[in-house]
């Protein structure tokens, strides 16, 4: 990835009045964290399978070039040094220096996940690949409907000029203390992660090119002020026309607008939002139901407990119970598979 400085010219973008971060909350309210990251360096010919596992996943190409194919879409894509794939759903799928190269299953023999405890190495002896591969675990909570729609493949090329400069120092951070045997490295190896993943989502947010997910939704300014509001001020008595109104667009406009670029009628993303994020305080507190309700926008206990049990099955004392009994996941099944 380019990562030379760009000129700072005109005035900068403005922003919303509201304080709401959208994409912050979903990803917040999801719990997304890191739980795997390794440091792979390969040699001609060589290959890799990834299975099916319930984590999103990132691939940056540190060297190289690699052949990635995903389950479930058509053709491989070529990744070259500097690349960045990120799979928001995970999902199957193998990445090896060129077609009909072997496959090792990621987990078996050589081929074991690292968490900072040293590169991976296997394959020929020929040219040489290196790749940093982490993988990010969800929470509890149902997937959010700005994320369960994203592509099941994210490309971020290195050398697509609307990249921003961030992205990349980012990511060589990431290589560098990938390859760093300094104290805490594998600390911060997770942050940058972290950090690598969102700005990764930025920049498919900022490319405009997919329509049809989500995410695209934050690009246009009135559809993310409305999805602002509705995050910021969850509680309030939203309606199509009030938001409509904030937003300065007629309500049949905003209407067929929004429902295009969410994936969703207005009120019903309100009423499932609203549903998430009273699973997360089921889940993550003790507040009493009658407050829980007053919080996310019903006027009633009883409505609530009507609307949490069509969303569910369950009534949301059920859920909480349920979800206390498990109690705290420790450790993560499907990550620690594979190392």
């Amino acid at each position: 990835m380019s990562s030379s400085p760009k000129e700072f010219a005109g005035r900068p973008e403005p922003v919303d009045e509201l304080g709401s971060d959208v994409l912050a909350d979903v990803l917040d309210t999801m719990r997304l964290s890191t739980v795997m990251y390794g440091r792979f360096e390969l040699s001609a010919p060589w290959g890799i399978q990834f299975c099916e596992r319930p984590v999103a996943r990132m691939l940056l190409l540190a060297r190289g070039s690699a052949r990635l194919e995903v389950e479930g879409l058509d053709g491989a894509v070529t990744l070259s040094a500097g690349d960045l794939a990120v799979l928001p759903h995970g999902g199957a799928h193998t990445i090896r220096d060129a077609d009909g190269s072997p496959l090792q299953v990621l987990g078996q023999g050589e081929c074991k996940a690292a968490r900072g405890v040293g590169p991976i190495r296997f394959g020929g002896d020929g040219e040489r690949t290196t790749m940093v591969s982490g993988a990010f675990r969800f929470g509890a909570a149902p997937r959010a409907l700005l994320f369960e729609r994203l592509p099941s493949l994210v490309h971020i090329a290195s050398d697509d000029p609307a990249l921003a400069p961030s992205l990349a120092s980012t990511a060589q951070l990431l290589i560098a203390e990938s390859a760093s045997s300094s104290p805490g490295a594998s600390v911060v190896m997770s942050r940058l992660a972290d950090i690598l993943l969102v700005q990764a989502l930025r920049a498919h947010i900022a490319t405009r090119q997919c329509r049809e997910h989500g995410l695209y939704a934050l690009s246009d300014p009135h559809i993310r002020k409305a999805l602002s509001l509705i995050h910021e001020r969850l509680a309030a008595p939203w309606t199509v026309e009030s938001l409509a109104s904030a937003v300065a667009l007629s309500r049949s406009g905003f209407a067929a607008r929004f429902t295009e670029l969410v994936g969703t009628p207005p009120l019903e993303y309100l009423a499932r939002w609203r549903m998430t994020k009273a699973a997360q305080l089921l889940r993550e507190s003790d507040v009493p139901l009658s407050e829980l309700a007053t919080t996310i926008g019903y006027q009633s206990e009883a409505s609530f407990n009507r609307a949490f049990k069509r969303w569910d099955g369950r009534a949301p004392g059920t859920y909480r119970r349920e979800h206390r009994r498990r109690g705290p996941v420790a450790t993560d099944a499907a990550a620690s598979a594979e190392r």
